[in-house]
């Protein structure tokens, strides 16, 4: 099965990019090349801009407030788990407790330093980061793995915080729902949301069918419009039935 998520609003678009970014560093930092840590470096400058959002610290910290006092409520309920629900919440607070001790501005550390910012402005531009234009990163990327590999991730080490944050969000938000099955008729589905906000949708599909979800979505109404790949990858309608499972998730 493939997973497709849509995010209802600005704010789980923005958690998305940040956790594929996250994801890419993770994959890149652990490899050995040069080459890969270039990556690994620019995926944070990425971070940064996706980041740059001065109130996304305060919204987390605001959910996982939110979350917490939701789950106290379990509390008094005997059909919960008490292991289960303390062992969340233990997470949340320290989650919580960590992101309020992270000092400053996200990703100030990174912007403070003259010469990340150096590079940072030339990988901008297209093959920016030749040799010539950066002799003092060229011989940065000939160091040894281990010393580059501590570099990267002393200076990611301060956006930790950040990335644990919304991890939780996302994975409590992720569960808030359960799967349903549906069937796309002819490839097309619609569903009435009757004003009810949600945060984000999943949509999980066979992937020996070949079909791809193109989802628009608002709080009237869901629309789902599968296709397919010819040989030249350029998507066709898809006029047969699809059957998938949709999870609606909300807090």
């Amino acid at each position: 099965m493939i997973v497709y998520e849509y995010p209802f609003n600005e704010r789980i678009r923005t958690l998305l990019r940040l956790e594929d970014l996250y994801e890419k560093f993770k994959f890149f930092v652990a490899q050995e090349h040069p080459l890969q840590h270039h990556v690994a470096l620019a995926t944070i400058f990425d971070m940064l801009e996706v980041a740059g959002r001065a109130d996304l610290k305060s919204d987390l910290l605001q959910e996982l407030e939110r979350q917490k006092q939701s789950l106290l409520g379990y509390r008094s309920n005997p059909a919960v788990a008490r292991d289960t629900l303390d062992a969340v919440l233990a997470e949340l607070d320290t989650v919580s407790n960590a992101l309020v001790n992270a000092q400053g501005k996200t990703g100030q550390n990174v912007r403070d330093n003259e010469w990340l910012m150096s590079i940072r402005g030339r990988t901008i531009i297209p093959g920016g980061a030749c040799e010539f234009d950066l002799p003092s990163y060229h011989a940065w990327q000939r160091r040894p793995t281990k010393q580059r590999h501590a570099d990267i991730m002393a200076w990611f080490t301060p956006l930790a915080p950040l990335f644990e944050a919304l991890a939780l969000v996302l994975r409590l938000l992720r569960n808030s729902g359960g799967p349903v099955k549906m069937i796309a008729s002819s490839g097309s589905y619609q569903q009435m949301l009757q004003g009810k906000v949600y945060q984000m949708l999943r949509l999980s599909v066979d992937e020996s069918l070949g079909a791809i979800p193109e989802i628009s979505a608002n709080k009237y109404m869901l629309w789902v419009r599968f296709t397919t790949q010819g040989g030249d990858l350029k998507p066709k309608p898809l006029e047969e039935d699809v059957p998938f499972e949709l999870t609606l998730c909300n807090f």
